[in-house]
């Protein structure tokens, strides 16, 4: 490709950015592992590269086709179709085929497929046969209220086996489902509403969150009335009673399980092009407007059920947690759509994890014999502040895989989950993907791949990822930006109603057939992945590009931090200055002394340049409602500019506390 010029002195020029941080660790998959592992042999890399239309076809062949594709791949670039002709149902692949086994299939119609518990304790366990009935009763359901093929459905609902269950639905009935996060606000859920023009929303009468009602029917009530698009709503009633905690307006909205009382128990799936949307979903950009991210439905399907299988080896007894909420991909792609084509049981979890105590995702794994579990940096470092004794009181022996997605993690951070949680045995794969690749990208094989605390290590099999500087040259060894250089089965189509803005923002940068993510990246001598974080956050000081992950890491890294985001502010010598919002363990204290500690600890570890110029002790950061720490909003009160948009903050009030600490400062 014209586009990738071979040079290793790239990441001497000033379009690279600079490598700092050092971590020299490696981590060996264990003969025990290996040797049961699903994939054994290095050679699956140099197959897959050197026909990825057939090895993407191969797994394809493993699901369930109404009709066969004639042609694997349509590239026109930026656009793709993948499985030219061939027709397909994701809801029957996801349940169907697992209770109707055929000649040489394995019958699941008894084994559990989701098993749930709510956050007050109430639980529940769906095998693959009272999947198969509720998605067909519910699929129904949406049919009697004139909900037909290629309609938009918005779901706004708890984690609650519901959200599956509508979501497999639509998909049975070729409906579009958009799903949104059960926890934005009215004003952000009529915004998608209406982009979509969603013709039914799905919710509940509230859901719990730390042991409060979250309203959610209320806040339906308050979007769909700039919504003339809606013409249903349907409510699942939370806890099941007899008792109504929302407003039912005659007509327009319909108790859940009312309709399914009168729904008949079969519906036949639609026939589905690969190539028809099977979800729409929004993701935050630029300029303030979500984009509506569309998954097409053979593809994605292929990319979710192979990452399943090879990334976390499955096995047929695995209970495989993704704590990831159904509003985010991670939630479609691997708490419904990949782990159930692949037959496994999936543990969903409604609440919060601190929730009575700090260690109530460790007594889950315990009592439902957890195997795989999949979580987020954001995430393990806040059990990592909360102290080691909170894993310590569970038995968390029936681990066997770790997981770690949403960004990248900080080395020791990575040891702490894979010596505390993993207990020295487990494997632990650190994912690197986004919401627009709709599966997961550059990953290890825990059979095959040697782990390194922070790095992603290789791209997936049949995918092409390269490092490129700003104007589109290969750098084999040093730093620049991740570039997806070949089309891939599962990735996004376009931006719901804006195909412009698709091809501006994904493609447009290098040349109009490499994808171009935003994402900083490293690539090491032996080839393997470091994510820096987003290019939006690169900073540049004294003329050296510095990616915030590596100085993040390296005060991560001391023994009293337990998180850190750093940004950068103008200075009239450097350009730019950085300044770093710590939050420390739980037994740690705040002094001057720890402070300049800090700073001599950043040196250690990566340099002089990259000594933080200010820091500041905060005793949480601000996130989006996803665990991504918004340093958007940071750099505003680095620069003491007018706060931006915080509609999507879990905690608004950290913000402004923040805000107000560092005026004082500034201010002393």
């Amino acid at each position: 490709m014209e586009t990738l010029v071979k040079d290793k002195s790239q990441k001497q020029q000033s379009s690279s950015i600079d490598v700092l941080l050092q971590e020299g660790r490696k981590f060996p998959p264990s003969p025990e592992f290996k040797k049961q592992a699903n994939v054994q042999d290095v050679s699956v890399y140099a197959k897959a590269d050197q026909d990825p239309e057939t090895f993407w076809a191969e797994w394809a062949a493993r699901l369930e086709w109404m009709k066969p594709w004639k042609k694997v791949l349509d590239w026109n670039p930026p656009h793709a179709k993948w499985f030219v002709g061939g027709k397909i149902n994701a809801s029957v692949n996801c349940v169907d085929r697992h209770v109707h086994a055929g000649e040489g299939h394995v019958n699941r119609r008894n084994k559990a497929a989701i098993v749930w518990e709510g956050e007050p304790g109430d639980s529940r366990t769906l095998t693959y046969w009272d999947l198969y009935r509720e998605v067909n009763c519910f699929a129904n359901a949406l049919k009697q209220l004139d909900v037909r093929k290629g309609d938009r459905v918005a779901i706004y609902l708890p984690m609650t086996p519901e959200a599956i269950i509508a979501c497999l639905a639509c998909a049975r009935i070729g409906a579009v489902h958009s799903v949104v996060f059960g926890g934005f606000s009215a004003e952000a859920l009529r915004d998608r509403i209406h982009d979509a023009q969603a013709k039914l929303v799905i919710t509940a009468d509230y859901g719990w969150r730390r042991g409060k009602q979250i309203l959610l029917k209320n806040a339906v009530d308050d979007a769909i009335k700039d919504c003339p698009s809606v013409k249903h709503v349907v409510i699942v009633k939370r806890d099941g009673s007899s008792a109504t905690t929302c407003h039912v307006k005659e007509g327009r909205d319909h108790w859940w399980h009312r309709l399914m009382q009168d729904a008949e128990l079969v519906c036949e799936p639609a026939e589905m092009d690969a190539e028809d949307m099977l979800y729409i979903l929004y993701t935050s950009g630029t300029t303030g407007k979500p984009k509506g991210i569309v998954h097409t439905t053979g593809g994605y399907l292929t990319g979710v059920y192979a990452t399943t299988q090879w990334v976390f080896d499955l096995k047929e007894e695995d209970v495989f947690w993704c704590t990831a909420d159904i509003g985010w991909v991670t939630g479609h792609s691997y708490v419904v759509y990949g782990p159930l084509a692949s037959g496994a049981t999936v543990f969903i979890y409604e609440g919060a994890p601190d929730w009575p105590e700090k260690d109530r995702f460790w007594k889950l794994i315990e009592k439902y014999g957890v195997t795989i579990f999949y979580t987020a940096p954001t995430a393990i470092r806040a059990f990592m502040k909360w102290g080691d004794e909170w894993p310590a009181r569970a038995n968390l022996s029936t681990l066997r895989l770790l997981g770690s997605v949403g960004e990248p993690i900080n080395p020791e951070a990575w040891v702490w989950y894979q010596h505390h949680i993993g207990k020295g045995k487990c494997p632990v794969v650190d994912t690197w993907w986004q919401t627009e690749t709709g599966s997961i990208m550059i990953t290890p094989l825990p059979g095959i791949t040697t782990t390194k605390p922070g790095s992603a290590t290789k791209a997936f099999p049949g995918i092409s990822a390269e490092v490129l500087d700003e104007m589109g040259h290969r750098i084999d060894v040093g730093g620049g930006y991740v570039a997806i250089t070949k089309p891939w089965p599962a990735m996004l189509r376009t931006i719901y109603g804006d195909d412009e803005r698709y091809v501006t923002q994904y493609w447009s940068k290098w040349k109009n057939n490499v994808y171009f993510p935003g994402d900083g990246v490293k690539r090491d001598e032996e080839g393997d992945f470091w994510f820096l974080g987003r290019v939006d956050d690169v900073m540049n000081v004294a003329g050296h590009r510095i990616g915030t992950m590596e100085v993040e890491s390296a005060l991560v890294d001391h023994h009293a931090v337990a998180e850190a985001a750093v940004v950068s502010r103008r200075h009239d010598v450097k350009g730019e200055a950085i300044v770093a919002f710590v939050t420390l363990r739980e037994h740690a204290k705040k002094s001057s002394h720890l402070v300049q500690d800090l700073r001599d600890h950043v040196v250690k570890k990566i340099g002089a340049l990259a000594r933080p110029d200010e820091i500041l002790f905060s005793a949480d950061l601000p996130k989006t409602r996803s665990g991504k720490i918004m340093r958007r909003l940071l750099r505003d009160i680095a620069e003491g500019k007018a706060l931006g948009d915080m509609t999507t903050l879990a905690d608004p009030t950290v913000i402004e506390h923040l805000k107000q600490k560092y005026e004082e400062i500034e201010g002393s």
